[in-house]
C-alpha cells in the first residue's frame, strides 16, 4: 500500500524503532540529555497506539516532551491528547476512559494513533532529514494494516509525509484544513494540528476538529 521505497537504516523494515534507535544523531543527543534529567520518564522511540486491523490511522507530529515522550503513548499527557482523545470517544473510536495515563485501560477501537516522527526533537522541530529518516517506521506501520480505509493526518508535516509515504506529490495532494485527497486505496484527511498553541490563537476549534470526525465517520461508515 505505502510506497516500497525505504531509507537503507530502516530498522529492518519494522514498524517500530528500537528503546536506542540510534538514525538521527541529534535526536539520541536530546534523548540522553531527557534520561538525564528525567529517568523515570519514557524518553524513547514512542511506539503507535491501537491495533494494526483499525480502519482509522491518525498522524501526527512527534511525541510532545512532557507528553508522549514522558508516558510512552502518542499524545498522551499534554493538552492536544486530551482534545484529540476526548474527540475520538466523541465519535466511538475509543473503549473505556482516557485518563492522560498509559495505565489508564483506554482501547483504540477501528483506529490507531502514531506520529511522523517517533522521537521527540528539540523545541518540537524535527529537521527535514529526520522527517525522511522516520518515514521508513511509517510506510511500515501502514503496510502492516489490512483494513486501512482512510488516514487523517494532524498538520502539514505529517500531511505532507504521510503523502510521500503513499507514493504521492505534494502539488497534487496540497495541505489544507478539511481537506481530502485520495492515494490508491487510502482517503487522507487533513486537519490543523489539535495543539494547546492552534486552540488558544484560534486558528483551530473544536467545532472545526469536530467537522473533520464527521466526515471521516460518514467515510468509514459508507465504505
Amino acid at each position: 500500500m505505502a510506497n516500497s521505497g525505504r531509507s537503507a537504516a530502516s530498522d529492518n523494515g519494522q514498524s517500530e524503532p528500537s528503546r536506542n534507535c540510534a538514525l538521527c544523531e541529534r535526536l539520541v543527543t536530546f534523548r540522553e540529555q531527557a534520561r538525564s534529567r528525567h529517568p523515570h520518564w519514557h524518553n524513547g522511540p514512542v511506539p503507535s497506539f491501537g491495533e494494526a486491523n483499525g480502519a482509522l490511522l491518525i498522524v501526527g507530529l512527534a511525541p510532545g516532551l512532557q507528553g508522549a515522550n514522558r508516558t510512552g503513548r502518542p499524545f498522551t499527557g499534554d493538552y492536544a491528547g486530551d482534545l484529540l482523545y476526548s474527540t475520538l470517544s466523541a465519535y466511538g473510536f475509543t473503549r473505556g476512559i482516557f485518563a492522560a495515563r498509559p495505565d489508564d485501560g483506554l482501547e483504540l477501537v477501528n483506529c490507531r494513533v502514531t506520529n511522523a516522527v517517533r522521537c521527540v526533537p528539540p523545541e518540537n522541530k524535527p529537521t527535514p532529514e529526520e522527517i525522511r529518516t522516520c518515514r521508513s517506521f511509517l510506510a511500515s506501520t501502514i503496510d502492516e494494516m489490512p483494513k486501512l480505509k482512510a488516514i487523517l493526518a494532524l498538520g502539514k508535516i505529517a500531511h505532507d509525509t504521510t503523502v510521500r509515504t503513499l507514493g504521492g506529490r505534494l502539488s497534487e495532494h496540497p495541505f489544507r484544513h478539511g481537506g481530502r485527497h485520495h492515494l490508491g486505496k487510502v482517503a487522507l484527511f487533513s486537519s490543523y494540528h489539535c495543539s494547546r498553541y492552534n486552540t488558544n490563537t484560534g486558528v483551530l476549534t473544536k467545532v472545526m476538529f469536530e467537522k473533520v470526525f464527521e466526515d471521516i465517520k460518514l467515510f468509514l461508515n459508507a465504505a
